[in-house]
């Protein structure tokens, strides 16, 4: 049986696109700027009921996100590579982090280039 599609005797014809009909790279992804310089943000899932995105974020070694809040939304972050620094604790890859909606974090500082797959569960808006 194909996992992807469910048939028993699949030939990965085109109406099987296989498991992940959708799998890009680092490299082919759309990257946008993101809400400060140095900082980039690749789309991967929007929400349409309630404004929420899931994103991948890249921000550049050394610079430094000031501190913010997101005001209309919860932010779940796991840093998948680098390392940045707040409060002088460092988080590196595998780091889980989670700011409820309205309460301020930061500053960021990229210590290195850091990748992290982040999650909002509504609009991506920024306040200082």
């Amino acid at each position: 049986i194909c996992y992807a599609c469910a048939w028993h005797s699949c030939q990965r014809t085109p109406k099987c696109r296989g498991m992940f009909p959708n799998a890009q790279t680092l490299e082919t992804m759309t990257w946008i700027p993101g809400p400060y310089p140095g900082v980039e943000l690749a789309i991967l899932e929007r929400n349409p009921e309630n404004g929420g995105v899931t994103v991948l974020r890249k921000f550049h070694s050394g610079i430094t996100v000031p501190a913010h809040s997101h005001p209309a939304a919860d932010e779940w972050v796991c840093v998948i590579s680098g390392e940045w620094v707040e409060d002088d604790q460092t988080y590196g890859p595998g780091s889980i982090l989670q700011s409820p909606r309205g309460v301020r974090h930061g500053p960021h500082h990229a210590r290195t280039e850091v990748l992290s797959l982040t999650r909002f569960n509504g609009p991506l808006t920024v306040a200082p």
